[in-house]
């Protein structure tokens, strides 16, 4: 694939736009397999983290898909169902990151009721190996982070409804590319916060489990405004701006 030198500014971006138009030109085509994350950032000559941005960005708009253990691969254009804004102001806007996060909220309450109802034992069982594996490797940032991401997919996947997971996933890739690292910090870097995280966790696989939808939409909602409120109190403090009551 071709390869351009990259300047200083908002690099990820140019990474994801050099990308999307080997895409669109049809230089690189539908199931192709790109190169390594390892690999990429080699060529590209940039961190780790500002490559994961740029296919972050790739896969919200629909371009790629990130298959767990594989790697990315190709979707072409006409494929992007779901176009995702660009929003430019993200990491300085707090705002923005409100909306951001009251969209989670909104769709994955619904999707805590709908896997109640429609879950399967095969779900319950995939929802209790995450919690076993977040349990391990709580202490350590990076994989918890990781292992919340895979809860929330899973139960995603208990609604039986490829258009709940396709909208989690665009959201995720947002979150990612907004509060991937503030969450990082401010959750899993808190050993107090990461336990109670684990107990909310817990509470909607128990609800879920229970085929109890109204528990399982409660026990979500209190979760998501929780992690709400850390990266908020994260936000404030390095913006400067008064805490709220």
């Amino acid at each position: 694939m071709e390869v351009r030198r990259i300047a200083n500014r908002k690099i990820y971006e140019q990474i994801a736009e050099q990308i999307q138009e080997q895409i669109v030109s049809g230089r690189l085509t539908p199931g192709q397999k790109l190169p390594s994350t390892r690999e990429l950032t080699e060529r590209y000559q940039v961190g780790r983290s500002t490559m994961r941005e740029a296919l972050s960005m790739l896969k919200a708009m629909g371009l790629i898909e990130i298959r767990q253990g594989e790697g990315c691969f190709v979707r072409s254009p006409q494929e992007a169902e779901v176009e995702v804004p660009r929003f430019e102001h993200l990491f300085t806007s707090m705002e923005a990151v409100v909306e951001l996060l009251e969209a989670r909220i909104s769709l994955e309450v619904a999707n805590a009721g709908l896997a109640a109802v429609k879950r399967t034992d095969d779900d319950v069982a995939a929802l209790e190996a995450v919690l076993a594996d977040m349990d391990n490797e709580r202490a350590t940032e990076t994989v918890g982070e990781k292992q919340d991401m895979r809860f929330h997919l899973t139960l995603a996947r208990a609604t039986h409804n490829s258009i709940m997971v396709k909208l989690l996933e665009t959201i995720s890739a947002q979150v990612e590319l907004t509060i991937r690292e503030t969450r990082r910090v401010r959750l899993y870097a808190n050993k107090e916060i990461a336990g109670q995280l684990w107990r909310e966790h817990k509470a909607i696989a128990d609800a879920v489990s229970a085929r109890d939808p109204e528990q399982a939409q409660a026990a979500m909602r209190r979760h998501l405004i929780h992690v709400e409120e850390e990266i908020m109190k994260h936000w404030r403090r390095q913006s400067g701006s008064p805490a709220q009551p």
